[in-house]
């Protein structure tokens, strides 16, 4: 599969149906995801293995998961609402893809690869950190978005945890008019996407 041909499929993805801000539910870009993920594969770290996408959503990162060759992949996702949107998709495009429902401290299993959009820690502080050690907890490989500006919080974070950022890209992510707090049509900021090891 090309980047371009996963990113096409990616944009099948159903959206958040009224997302909820606390959670920062807004739908990875499939541009974004794509270019991750097929990063991530050309490393080594999807095809065959089995793969964890904690704070799944509607299952971005999961469907992308799937389609490059992992041997399995679960998505877990505190929100019923998430859950049920991508096991869905799941349903009407044949994806083998598990989807739970867990707050992320309690997800118990381990995997080869976690890849996960986190909330950024905007409408809850310091939400990221959970997500962060559960992930690291969960797997020898970690593929996670941050804000951009965190990026030496999150390196000096992971380091106090044994582990190392080998590769990091940063993209532009358009927010679109999501929630009342919102008073531009589309904002732009910059994420980086880190690959922990």
């Amino acid at each position: 599969m090309k980047k371009k041909d996963l990113e096409i499929e990616l944009e099948k993805v159903p959206k958040f149906e009224g997302p909820d801000p606390s959670l920062e539910q807004y739908l990875t870009p499939a541009s974004i995801a794509a270019d991750v993920l097929f990063n991530a594969y050309a490393n080594g770290d999807i095809k065959g293995l089995k793969i964890m996408d904690l704070g799944c959503g509607t299952g971005m990162l999961s469907f992308g998961s799937w389609m490059l060759g992992a041997g399995s992949v679960v998505g877990y996702d505190i929100s019923q609402k998430a859950i049920d949107l991508a096991a869905a998709h799941a349903d009407s495009i044949g994806a083998d893809v598990s989807f739970m429902l867990s707050d992320v401290n309690d997800v118990s299993e381990g995997a080869d690869t976690v890849v996960m959009n986190p909330p950024f820690g905007c409408q809850n502080r310091r939400a990221d950190r959970d997500f962060l050690r559960k992930a690291m907890g969960s797997a020898e490989c970690v593929y996670s978005f941050h804000m951009a500006e965190t990026l030496e919080f999150v390196k000096d974070y992971v380091k106090k945890h044994d582990r190392d950022i080998v590769y990091d890209k940063t993209y532009k992510y358009d927010i679109h008019n999501t929630f009342a707090f919102h008073s531009k049509e589309r904002h732009s900021v910059d994420i980086v996407v880190v690959n922990i090891r």
